[in-house]
């Protein structure tokens, strides 16, 4: 249990962020109490993995991407302090051998009993609609047979729209789904269809609760063909 994680929660940022932006949550018991579990969520805003830990009673280790871990200079450092004080690990998206070291590390907190946050998106959505899932997220939860708690982040993206230095005052939310249930796929992490189909079912719910407008295609590849986007 990370000490500084309490301390940022209870103590120094928790409850001047709970003042400022009034957080609401529906669906907080459909979180288990206890024993592993993955919270898939939407991801429209760098808020996201501030607000979803801060409203729930257990710790939850997010996979972040590297970049938040190597930045220079004083916000370089303050950012690998934030994300290491609140429990995320670095990954590397490169794919290839990294995609699976990354695998291999999410099931490491699994193993330990752990809530698991993840984005199946892979990346934070450029225009606040909702991408296609990467099949990672279905390949570690058959591997370590786990429930899927789908989540919803509301009104998140509009603290900080590009282009905007600090954040605006909003109120925010979280909808937090019953689990999803994967066990009729159990020793099936290697079909690829299975994969695609178990990652398009927790979309369709992330969907359902978030009231996103879908779009079938990969959010990093509408970044790639339009770079202003991928800030």
């Amino acid at each position: 249990m990370n000490a500084f994680f309490w301390f940022l929660k209870y103590v120094l940022l928790g409850p001047l962020l709970k003042a400022v932006f009034r957080p609401w949550v529906i669906g907080a018991e459909n979180v288990p109490k206890n024993g592993a579990a993955i919270l898939a969520s939407n991801h429209v805003s760098f808020f996201d993995s501030i607000f979803l830990p801060l409203m729930l009673d257990r710790h939850v280790t997010f996979l972040a991407k590297s970049e938040y871990f190597t930045g220079r200079g004083l916000m370089g450092w303050l950012s690998k302090m934030f994300f290491l004080g609140t429990g995320q690990l670095p990954i590397d998206r490169s794919g290839g051998k990294a995609s699976e070291d990354s695998l291999n590390t999410g099931l490491r907190v699994l193993a330990s009993g752990e809530l698991l946050g993840i984005y199946p998106e892979g990346t934070r959505s450029p225009d606040h609609r909702m991408y296609r899932g990467r099949t990672g997220i279905a390949r570690m939860l058959l591997e370590a047979r786990v429930p899927v708690i789908p989540v919803a982040m509301v009104g998140t993206h509009e603290l900080m729209p590009t282009g905007v230095r600090l954040p605006r005052i909003r109120r925010i939310g979280i909808v937090i789904g019953e689990p999803l249930d994967f066990s009729r796929f159990s020793g099936l992490e290697s079909d690829r269809y299975v994969l695609r189909a178990v990652t398009d079912e927790i979309q369709y719910e992330l969907w359902r609760i978030s009231g996103q407008e879908y779009v079938d295609v990969y959010a990093s590849s509408v970044k790639a063909t339009t770079p202003s986007l991928n800030r």
